[in-house]
């Protein structure tokens, strides 16, 4: 794919991040999975080498460079064939909110493990009743006691909260009452693993994928007063500088598949010979994957947008590209991966080509963190100033 806009630092760092993709593939990604294990080795080479922290503060151990870079990371891993989903949650989201709001014991508690890989926190937002709702979010945090030194009890659920299984401590999104107003208002909150009240229980999920899915139970988890990340009355603003990289992150994962795939059907194409010449040369097959191919480099230019944009520290026009990244991004993985599958034909869909099990995972693309529905929403309302209708 196209490189001509990034620098000469940014086409290093997606070679050398290919050639570690490559390494281990989409053969070692399978055998993850099917062994019920998490991508251990490749997490920890990939921290090794700075990748997993290449976007945090260089005084806690980052690489002190942005989402930019942290983007070129997961989409060269998933060109490859071997994602790391984790990256969207641990250093891209929870990463950038202790970074930016975090309290200075927070960030020396946290950022170095989350850079070099030795420390790894899940993010839990969504809820059963509210979807994408986060104004319906009922998990509430109450203060027991009076005092800015009283602990906070925490009580809620959530719902396909990702890799707390393998999580140190989750960062939950919950709501605190406004003493002035009386109305409930955002706020996160870090949960250790081990916090009594603190329940987890796996989702049976179709998704062939090492990261798990949970639902959280939260039964007055009692937390320290310093657990809360940032100011409390400014928590709908850490939220959201949270859920830009989310999507910016959630549109290099889905490019990064839809690479992959397109990968393996232009392969297939090239080789596969029925009649004279090999399917790739008839236009029914040639021009659908020439498609494929615009439409993720499309949505990758809208990504690199997204990501220089919130770099430069412009949430409000970030916000809007992240969000139209992750839609494009989403709707060319769907697509291509579909392409390819189609492509091959019935060895789509065997084992051995290794492209079925895309299917399921790029509608991951679409529906998560954010739907397309709510996207257009936002732009509607957002872009296009049209009224809301929610």
């Amino acid at each position: 794919m196209s490189t001509v806009l990034e620098t000469e630092e940014h086409q290093a760092l997606r070679a050398a991040v290919a050639a570690l993709g490559k390494r281990y593939g989409r053969d070692y990604m399978t055998s993850v999975v099917r062994d019920g294990d998490h991508p251990r080795e490749l997490w920890a080479e990939a921290a090794k080498l700075g990748y997993l922290g290449v976007n945090l503060p260089e005084e806690y151990g980052g690489g002190g460079s942005g989402m930019a870079e942290l983007s070129i990371v997961l989409e060269e891993l998933g060109a490859a064939g071997s994602p790391l989903l984790m990256m969207v949650v641990s250093p891209a989201i929870c990463g950038t909110v202790i970074a930016r709001f975090g309290t200075d014991a927070q960030k020396r508690q946290w950022l170095p493990g989350l850079a070099d890989g030795s420390l790894t926190m899940a993010f839990g937002i969504t809820e059963p009743d509210a979807g994408s709702n986060s104004h319906r979010i009922t998990t509430t945090a109450r203060r027991d006691g009076s005092g800015a030194d009283a602990d906070w009890l925490l009580t809620g659920r959530k719902v396909f909260v990702s890799g707390v299984d393998i999580a140190d401590a989750t960062l939950v999104v919950g709501r605190t009452e406004d003493a002035r107003t009386g109305k409930l208002k955002a706020c996160l909150f870090i949960v250790p693993r081990d916090a009594p009240g603190f329940g987890r229980s796996q989702i049976d999920m179709e998704l062939q994928a090492p990261e798990k899915q949970f639902e959280l139970v939260l039964d007055d988890v009692r937390l320290p007063a310093d657990a809360l990340v940032g100011d409390e009355d400014a928590g709908l603003l850490q939220l959201f500088a949270g859920l830009n990289p989310e999507r910016i992150m959630t549109a290099a994962f889905g490019i990064g598949m839809g690479r992959y795939a397109l990968a393996r059907a232009v392969e297939y194409a090239k080789t596969r010979q029925v009649w004279k010449e090999p399917i790739g040369s008839h236009q029914a097959i040639a021009h659908p994957l020439a498609q494929a191919h615009i439409e993720l480099e499309l949505a990758r230019l809208m990504m690199q947008k997204a990501a220089r944009l919130y770099d430069d520290g412009d949430d409000i026009g970030a916000g809007e590209a992240a969000n139209m990244a992750k839609y494009a991004a989403g709707e060319a993985c769907v697509k291509a991966v579909d392409q390819a599958v189609h492509t091959l034909g019935g060895n789509g869909l065997t084992r051995e080509y290794g492209l079925a099990s895309l299917i399921t995972a790029a509608r991951v693309a679409r529906i998560a963190p954010v739907s397309r529905e709510m996207i257009l929403n936002y732009v509607s309302h957002q872009s296009l100033g049209l009224p809301k209708s929610y």
